[in-house]
């Protein structure tokens, strides 16, 4: 076998990864072509109120006020934020280097757009850290799992719908939310049995 040819293993990897590609883009283009007008404002909101996980970081206030495990809940969650913000910025993004959709020639309506990042699209940042705080303060004070998980999914989908992601690159946020959240747990687990609680 010659050096640097590919094999039929890499180049069926090669052609399911094309094929991922073409079906992400496709899914972009349908949501981008999918006139939604009383949604619009919506999600452009909150895909704005999500920028630098100012909702994570509230709702933890609020948590924070109410001792024992809604306090534990907001600790865990913010070190999943933290956990999650650094893997997606500092590792993801600076090793896939994906570029942003082309939002003009997908027709994103005007009305949905929010300001186009500069950093790279994989993953999506908000993604991970929306969905790393939902499950880390939803395991460790389940009242608030469902709301914060739906919450988390709605900031996902709303950067797809303002057309500043993929939804691959929101899918691969969110399963580095799950993994940056287990990370954050693990963390505060061995902190509250250092301490005997």
């Amino acid at each position: 076998m010659t050096t640097g040819t590919p094999t039929p293993a890499t180049n069926s990897v090669r052609a399911v990864f094309r094929d991922l590609r073409a079906i992400d883009g496709a899914v972009y283009a349908a949501v981008a072509a999918t006139p939604t007008p009383t949604l619009d404002t919506a999600f452009r909101r909150l895909s704005s109120a999500a920028n630098h996980s100012k909702i994570s970081f509230a709702v933890a206030a609020g948590l924070a006020l109410v001792p024992g495990r809604p306090r534990r809940a907001a600790l865990a969650g913010i070190g999943a934020v933290a956990v999650a913000s650094a893997s997606a910025n500092l590792l993801g993004k600076r090793l896939v280097r994906r570029p942003r959709p082309d939002r003009e020639a997908a027709r994103v309506v005007v009305g949905r757009h929010v300001p186009m990042p500069d950093s790279a699209s994989f993953p999506s940042g908000h993604t991970a850290s929306a969905v790393a705080f939902a499950t880390a303060a939803g395991v460790v004070f389940p009242p608030v799992a469902v709301p914060l998980q739906v919450l988390a999914m709605a900031v996902g989908y709303s950067r797809v719908h303002t057309g500043v992601h993929y939804p691959g690159d929101v899918a691969a946020g969110a399963v580095l939310g799950v993994a940056s959240a287990a990370v954050s747990l693990t963390a505060v687990a061995s902190l509250t049995a250092a301490r005997g609680k």
